[in-house]
Formats: C-alpha cells, structure tokens, sequence
C-alpha cells in the first residue's frame, strides 16, 4: 500500500506506557535544562522546543530520563497500599513524563534527519532502550500489582475505559515476558537488545542505498517523456549534490515511480528500476541479507519463550485477525483474482507494445510504462494532463476542506511555532462549531538526505483528559520533490491519494476523546489503524474537493468535467497491479514468520515462495524483503503487513454506509463514524466498535467490487 504508519512494537508500548499528561509531579531529572525533557511550554499545552535540539542533548537525556522512568515506577511498588486501578494503573500512566518528551524527539530525528551523527546515537541508545522497556517489564512487583487489578471482583466496577486500560497494561506485560523465570526473562532481554540493534542496521542500510544512490542522466535526449516537474526534480537533486549539467534520478519512490511511468528510454528504466528493487540486496557493506536472518531467528526464539507457536501467531494474538490462519485466508481469497487481473492487463500491454513494433516481453521495469499507455487508450486519460491539476497547497487545502464537511475541523497556519527543519509548517485546529481548538498539526512535505522515504503519520503527543486534559499533537511526513523555486509542487493521482491517506491517520488522532493516554486514537491494533486512512482516500475523487481545489497550476482554471469523469472510470484500472505488488510483500511477511526457527536465506525463500504462489513475472513485490522496512526496522508490522488489505475490506465496507444514505458528505454518518470510531481510541474492541458504526460486521464484497475482482459467492 502508500504508506508506512510504523512505530516500532518497544517505543509503541513505552509511548503507551509513558504518556505524557499535564506536567505536575514529576519526578525530577538531572538534567533540566535539556530541552529533549523539560516539559514544553507555550500555547496549546506546551509545543515542542525543536529549535533548542542539538545532538549532543540526546545521550544525557537518555541517563536521566531513565533514572526519572524508574523513580516512578520504584514509587509505585514501593506502596504499602493494596493495590488498585488508582495506586496502580492511573499511577502508571501518569509516569515517565521526561521519558515520552526524549521518545518524539527520537523517533523524529530517527526518521527525518537520521544524519551520519545522529545514526552513531541512535546505535547507541536502541539497544539501551530495549534494556530499559524489559527492566520496567520484569519488575516483578509491578507486575504483580497490575496483575492483582486486573484479577480482582473490583475491576468489574470500574468503568469500561478503565477496565480497558487495565487490560492493555495486563496484556502488553505478559506478551511482553512478564510471567517467564528469571533464566528466560534474561534470554528474552538479550533477545530484544539484539533485535534493537539489528533494526537500527537494517533501516540505516537502506537509507544509505537512498542516500548515496541515483542515477545520473547526462543527455537531454535521455528525458524524453518526463513530466517537467519530473526533471525539474532531478535538476535540483543535481544541484544539492553539487553536480552540473545534469540530471539525477534518486533512489526514492518519489522518483523512481514516475520516471518508469514516463519515461521512453528502456533501458534507463531498467537501471532505474534495478537501482531501486535492489536496495538492501547488493552484497555490500549495506547487505540486509545475514540481519533478515538473524531477526528471523530471534523473534521466532522470543515466541517460543513467550508460549507462542511462531511469531506470527504471538502478533495477531490481540489483533482483529486474532489467529495467521485467518489472515492468510483473506490474502488467499484476493490473491487469486488479482492475479487473473495482471493477466489480463499484461496481455492489453503487450498488444500496445507489438503494435507499436516494439519486440520486447512485458518485463517490471515496462509495467508501469505501458500501463500508461493502455490508460490512454482506453480511457483516452493521460496523467501529464492530469497533474497541472494536482497542487500540492491545493491538495492540501482540499483535505482541509473534506474534514471541515465531515468533521468540523478548521486549520489555521501558525507562523512563529518551533520546527526541526525549515520545511516543515504548523497548523491549529478547531471545532468550527464550538471554535475550541482541538490539536495541533504538523506537515514536513518534502524528500532529503537523512529522512527516510515514504509517507507516515506520527503523535508526537497523546490527547487525554486527565489534570485538565492535554491537545493531541500530530505530524504528517512526505518525501515529495521540489521543482522549480517559487513554482508550486505538482503530484501524480497516486501521491494525491496517499496525501488523503495519511492525513487519515492525523484525523484519527485529532479526534481522540479519550481519558487516559495509553487508549488514544490512533494507538488501536495494527489491523484496524489503516481503516480510517484508507477510507480518507475516497473522499479526494469526489467531485466537492477536485471542482474546487484541483486547480490548473498556470491559468486557475478548474479541472475539466471531462477529466474528472475519465479518471473516475479507472478507479480499478490496474488493480490487479497494485493489489498484487502489495499482496505478494503481505503473503511473503506472513509466510517468513510462520516458519518458526527454521534458518532463512532471505534471497532464495523469497524467490522459491514466489514462484510457489504464481507470482506474475511482470511484477516484483511492492517491499521486497532486504528493503522491507515496515517489518524488519522494527516489529510493529512484522507478521501485520496483511493489515492493510484487512483494513481495506472495513474501509470499502464502511464507504457504502455513506453511499447508501445521503452521499459521501453525509452529516448523520460522518456523526456515527467519528462517535464509533474516530474517537474512541482503544476504548472498545475495534470489532465491537465497527459494529456499533455499520450495525454489522464488515462484508468483502464492496472491496470486490471497488477492485474490479470477481465477487465472491
């Protein structure tokens, strides 16, 4: 799919664990005048002092935010009193509040100026940070307090958030080794240090190969075909690099996708594409191979000493999917048809290439290129013509305006708030109705070196209602390419749709209305998070937001009716593309955990599971696995990336609610769906929650339909 909302499995339950409430009684640190803890001043509750952050804040605030973390936490199991959801659980939540300010900073320099510098700390801290999770998880006393809450009649007279929260603390301590002997608690803490540091290699391997590769075009015959915006793009990324007279294609998504889209040189597409698919797998210093391995083995180990089958089956068991056998039973029944699809559509490329006396046989690197060319023929629709339309500002704007229909929210910019990067701009947001604000926004557009490719939402705080309550903070991050100076950011349909996407997941978290920190939207299972992203995407096709904000970059004029109505009838153009380039990474990620301890060569498994599955020769799987960053630079999708087609089946289901009552804008459903599910964080079972929204479980056929496939009997 898109995009990437990852948080890696131990930052996710110390965010959870450790949220911050409003700052009052916290434990003191030695440090406090590091800006990585102080608590945050200013409007809003506090805003982030990004612009007081310098590397050398980041280890000392490590020692003393830890040292901070378990002040509290000895103050806990240091009560003489029984315990209880107050003593205890509340106690809990309100802890390590300089811990979760050091955790935003982390994860965004993590991901979006992950420099040389930086990449030597975070080599460092990774690993102390998965000691420090298992010192707080073994803690023994801690846990048999959680545990006496959690078993006791007084816990059925709690109210059902705090009878959730309560369950979540239980749940995450015991799939976390809280019951295990001491000999298996060390082997697991040995286990979690070694994946740590492991997940920091993998990511800072493909982020080199991002880095430090691209291809270099010297003739300007050689851009034949390229959108404008395209080569405006390359020109500048030439600049950066202080290259002239040329041109340089990067090792980023961004720009690989359009320029095999476009561009009319075959073999410049091929080396494009080799460049890309082979990130992480070039037998160099930056290999993934031997780590891919090493994870494999681990995690399949900690399963085992957890009580688990495989790994696999330790993910899902608190998921929607609850068991691999389901989950690889949805994949099952798509993946077949999507295959059927690629047939079809590779035999519509392959007349076009023949017709046009080209003698080739479809190959990956062509797919995307006469794909554009069946869309024409077909449709008679050309995405360059399409693309003066799509503004970046405008887009941006557009989605603003869909949540303003659907939500009430209002966005006004904030020019004097502190950034990490002169990109990234800042927004408030309000109920229109009532004009109380109800978070703040954050948006870093745009590709460079040292911020990790793709696009992905993050909470850089926790809304809850707890000491006078606390806004909800969110950010979201895109790797789009500059052009021109001063010349507005022209993107594909595609990249439009993943815009809408991820601010999905902002909308998630902007609506939370939670008490308790740990149960915020969007911190909800895996497999249920990207059902509101996905089902924000609709709303960017409907003719509300492109007759007023897909506007012409040059005149102003709005996008043609014409236009409009062509690129409605290929809304399942080249499913059985897109649908198996994803599906193929989901079956392969599945597959790989379900084989328990059995050593893995990651190359070979990959190819012979492929081929086993009918894999179709024209595609390559959309993360191929030495470059597969939602499951091996952390554990947060790790046997989860079938989370999306899971979700899709919720969000196609869930669109129809709107279709079938007064349209996409209609106020009664927006009502119900933001009530059940928006804002509801982890209050509720997510199934449960689902069903209070549609009035019943989620159906496959509106996925079915919406892909093209045949609907299933």
């Amino acid at each position: 799919m898109r995009h990437h909302y990852r948080i890696s499995l131990l930052l996710l339950f110390a965010a959870t664990l450790f949220s911050c409430s409003k700052p009052q009684k916290e434990t003191p640190v030695a440090s406090d005048d590091n800006p990585l803890l102080k608590a945050w001043e200013g409007p809003y509750g506090g805003l982030p002092p990004f612009d007081k952050v310098e590397h050398k804040h980041f280890i000392p605030a490590f020692e003393a935010a830890t040292a901070a973390n378990l002040a509290d936490i000895d103050k806990i199991t240091a009560q003489t009193a029984a315990p209880d959801f107050d003593n205890t659980i509340l106690a809990l939540e309100q802890a390590g509040k300089p811990f979760s300010r050091l955790q935003t900073f982390l994860n965004i320099w993590a991901n979006n100026m992950n420099d040389s510098s930086f990449q030597k700390i975070e080599s460092e801290l990774t690993p102390r940070l998965a000691a420090f999770n298992d010192q707080i998880i073994q803690n023994g006393k801690l846990f048999a307090r959680i545990k006496t809450v959690y078993e006791s009649e007084a816990l059925k007279s709690l109210t059902p958030e705090q009878q959730r929260l309560t369950w979540l603390y239980y749940t995450n301590f015991v799939h976390s080794g809280a019951q295990l002997d001491s000999t298996a608690k060390q082997r697991l803490s040995d286990i979690n240090q070694k994946l740590a540091a492991l997940f920091t290699k993998f990511s800072q391997h493909v982020l080199a190969d991002e880095n430090d590769q691209y291809v270099t075009i010297s003739k300007k015959e050689d851009l034949a075909g390229l959108p404008q915006s395209l080569i405006d793009g390359a020109a500048a990324t030439a600049a950066d690099k202080k290259q002239e007279n040329v041109w340089l294609i990067s090792n980023t998504r961004s720009s690989v996708d359009p320029f095999l889209t476009f561009s009319t040189n075959r073999e410049l597409r091929e080396k494009v594409w080799r460049m890309f698919i082979n990130r992480g797998d070039n037998g160099n210093a930056n290999d993934n191979n031997a780590i891919i391995t090493d994870i494999l083995q681990l995690r399949a180990e900690r399963a085992k000493l957890l009580g688990f089958k495989t790994h696999a089956h330790l993910m899902l068991d608190n998921k929607m999917a609850k068991t691999p056998e389901r989950a690889m039973e949805l994949m099952e029944e798509v993946w077949k048809p999507a295959v059927a699809r690629v047939k079809v559509e590779v035999a519509d490329m392959q007349a076009i290439a023949q017709k046009e006396g080209a003698n080739i046989k479809i190959a990956p690197w062509d797919y995307r290129f006469y794909a554009e060319k069946v869309r024409k023929q077909r449709y008679d629709l050309d995405q360059n013509e399409v693309k003066p339309y799509m503004q970046l500002d405008k887009m941006r704007e557009g989605m603003f305006w869909a949540a303003g229909e659907l939500f009430g929210f209002t966005f006004t910019p904030l020019d004097s708030v502190p950034v990490y990067h002169p990109d990234v701009k800042v927004w408030e947001v309000k109920d229109k109705t009532s004009g109380r604000t109800v978070g703040v926004w954050y948006f870093d557009p745009y590709a460079r070196p040292g911020k990790r490719s793709g696009a992905w939402m993050n909470t850089y705080r926790n809304q809850h209602k707890l000491d006078g309550g606390m806004l909800p903070m969110v950010s979201n991050n895109s790797n789009f390419i500059k052009g021109k100076p001063g010349e507005p950011v022209l993107i594909s349909l595609d990249d439009a749709t993943t815009l809408f996407h991820e601010f999905g997941h902002a909308l998630h978290g902007l609506s939370s209305d939670v008490t308790y920190p740990s149960l915020q939207s969007p911190n909800v299972a895996s497999d249920y998070v990207e059902f509101p992203s996905q089902l924000n995407e609709r709303w960017f096709l409907t003719p509300e937001v492109l007759n007023t904000f897909a506007l012409h970059y040059q005149t102003g004029k709005p996008i043609p009716k014409e236009l409009v109505d062509k690129i409605r009838k290929t809304k399942s153009f080249n499913s059985g593309f897109t649908t198996v380039e994803y599906l193929a990474s989901a079956l392969i990620d599945m597959k790989l955990h379900l084989e328990g301890d059995k050593k893995i060569d990651p190359d070979q498994y990959e190819r012979e599971t492929l081929t086993a599955l009918g894999m179709p020769a024209e595609i390559v799987m959309r993360h191929r696995t030495p470059q597969f960053l939602h499951i091996f630079a952390d554990d947060g999708y790790s046997a989860g990336y079938y989370s999306y087609l899971w979700s899709d089946v919720i969000s196609a289901d869930a669109f129809t609610a709107f279709t079938e009552a007064g349209g996409p804008y209609d106020k009664t459903v927006s009502d119900r769906y933001k009530q059940h599910v928006l804002s509801v964080g982890n209050t509720i079972d997510p199934a449960e929650g689902y069903k209070q929204f549609r009035g019943r479980d989620p159906k496959i056929n509106a996925l079915m339909e919406v892909r093209g496939f045949a609907k299933p009997k």
